[in-house]
């Protein structure tokens, strides 16, 4: 007796799916596929800069070149408490003289700058307090979710478009959606070790010019399936 009630659920469980998905069929669609894309320029640049003391008889110490710089960067206008962090500080023992302990110091930072003009600018001043060791650890765009969502806006938009070209020579008209699907790949915020390009830098020293820097932009794009119920 309990089998044959298990058979009987079974088949109407069956049935209803069945229903569902001839009633799905049953209904005419069109399903269109729009991709949309556009290119930003990042507008978050983070500076890796190392600082070390040298192994030299009049080598200059961390803190002081930390303070030189410090000032330098608050003369052009940089918030220091939001825009440079520590990333590391150590201490290396690196020789043995005259039995005393010969200790080499360094420190690592993080600076966040807004523009490329603004790492130009950056980059030049650490260049006149002889401190070279610097690198692009990323790039962000700080609107990166905002955009997203206008690009998902604009593409089904499209896809609305493509369905009405396809229907009009038919003589049908396009119904409301009926299913849709995002197949838009997901864009990290950060882009790692962004290719840059130095494009004017002066050739006199003694009248050098800020960097003028182009970074690669950013490509997002994003991709909907739509099927659309058709009408006569």
């Amino acid at each position: 007796m309990k089998k044959t009630i298990f058979f009987i659920a079974t088949v109407l469980f069956g049935t209803g799916i069945f229903a569902q998905s001839k009633n799905f069929l049953d209904t005419p669609y069109l399903e269109t596929q729009a991709q949309v894309d556009t290119l930003v320029t990042p507008d978050k640049i983070y500076l890796n800069i190392f600082i070390q003391e040298k192994d030299t008889k009049g080598r200059v110490s961390v803190e002081e070149q930390e303070n030189q710089m410090a000032q330098r960067f608050k003369a052009m206008g940089i918030d220091l408490e939001e825009q440079l962090v520590i990333k590391d500080a150590s201490s290396n023992f690196q020789k043995y003289f005259l039995r005393q302990k010969e200790v080499l110091k360094s420190k690592q930072y993080s600076l966040l700058v807004y523009s490329g003009k603004q790492l130009g600018d950056v980059m030049m001043a650490l260049e006149q307090l002889d401190i070279a060791n610097t690198s692009i650890e990323k790039t962000e765009y700080s609107k990166m979710d905002e955009l997203e969502l206008e690009l998902k806006t604009r593409a089904v938009k499209k896809a609305v478009q493509k369905a009405k070209a396809l229907t009009k020579p038919l003589g049908q008209k396009v119904g409301a959606a009926i299913h849709i699907v995002d197949n838009s790949q997901y864009y990290p915020r950060y882009n790692q070790a962004p290719m840059m390009e130095m494009k004017a830098v002066s050739a006199d020293m003694g009248n050098a010019q800020p960097l003028n820097l182009d970074f690669e932009k950013i490509k997002v794009e994003t991709t909907v399936n739509v099927k659309f119920a058709l009408s006569n």
